[in-house]
């Protein structure tokens, strides 16, 4: 019988105590992906080269292994204000921490120690992969005319692979996203800040016409193999992004010098029209580097990479959901 790649189911859960299972649930902890990709043996094989009295090889042994799973899910809050969105448990695995205010807003903002992780099961049509202690990066893609997802590349260790029906998911949490457009996106804001207390908006600054914001965590994300135990690690974080802005001539001339001077100013991004499906992408530093000349339909972008980095310390980045 054939088996196929549509009829795959993935749940994800937090993990109480690390590489310990969680056991995910279809009707708790389903997914909603696309984009799915997995490597179920990221092995380090090692090949025993032996000498004979004849030619050729020898086999592999297979030494220490991990596993790498890589989806996107669509970047879209819970429609409930102060409830954590269905990707919550995700960004919390890719060293972000969840703070939830009552009836009002969830945020999610970087850290730099005690990091969480999660149990990934991945069901491919009959065979289920456990994942533990899995820990990832991601990265924000918010362009225009396209959906809003977060792509993510998790790596786990390797709970084992079984023969076993596909869970049922329940996916009711996971709430359908606007695209990004100019109706239902405000554009890009420089300088402006993001409001810490009451409903979140981004305050000030000054709005470019863009094609929108792409930001990517940059996380350090390493499998660890050691004599008495294994681990997924988080060791480092350097965020970068990339913006497209159509600017004045005399606008353009006023970038140029923040990129020659390595001027920091704040970026941020402000999605949806409907209270209790909106979002905020805000960064608090950022630097503009490597200008590019960009033709759109024959008009004059100006391409610039960034540098997202903290300001006082696991501030490079904050995702509002209200």
């Amino acid at each position: 019988m054939p088996r196929y790649i549509r009829n795959t189911v993935i749940l994800a859960k937090i993990e109480g105590t690390y590489k310990t299972d969680s056991v995910p649930t279809g009707a708790a902890n389903a997914l909603l992906v696309s984009n799915v990709t997995i490597n179920p043996l990221n092995a380090n094989n090692v090949n025993r080269d032996l000498i004979r009295a004849y030619f050729g090889g020898s086999e592999d042994l297979v030494g220490t292994a991990y596993v790498e799973v890589t989806f996107d899910v669509e970047y879209q809050s819970s429609a409930t204000l102060g409830t954590a969105p269905a990707w919550g448990p995700l960004i919390r695995a890719c060293g972000f921490a969840e703070t939830i205010v009552a009836v009002t807003r969830v945020d999610y903002q970087p850290i730099s120690t005690t990091f969480e992780s999660v149990t990934i099961y991945w069901y491919d049509d009959g065979v289920l992969h456990k994942l533990l202690g899995v820990r990832g990066d991601f990265t924000i893609k918010a362009g225009i005319g396209e959906r809003p997802v977060f792509s993510f590349k998790f790596l786990g260790i390797d709970g084992g692979v079984t023969a076993v029906a596909n869970a049922t998911p329940t996916l009711t949490a996971w709430k359908t996203p606007q695209v990004i457009t100019d109706a239902n996106t405000l554009d890009v804001t420089f300088g402006c800040t993001c409001s810490a207390a009451g409903a979140p908006a981004l305050v000030g600054g000054t709005i470019q016409i863009s094609q929108g914001l792409e930001i990517s965590a940059g996380l350090g994300v390493n499998y660890t193999p050691l004599l008495g135990d294994e681990s997924i690690d988080i060791t480092a974080r350097e965020m970068v992004g990339k913006v497209k802005v159509d600017l004045t001539a005399a606008n353009e001339v006023t970038f140029m010098a923040t990129v020659k001077a390595a001027t920091l100013q704040s970026v941020g991004l402000s999605h949806g029209t409907v209270s209790t499906l909106k979002m905020i992408v805000f960064a608090p530093a950022v630097q503009l580097i490597n200008p590019s000349k960009e033709d759109v339909n024959g008009r004059r972008l100006i391409g610039f990479d960034m540098r997202v980095l903290p300001l006082t310390g696991n501030d490079d980045l904050r995702i509002v959901c209200f």
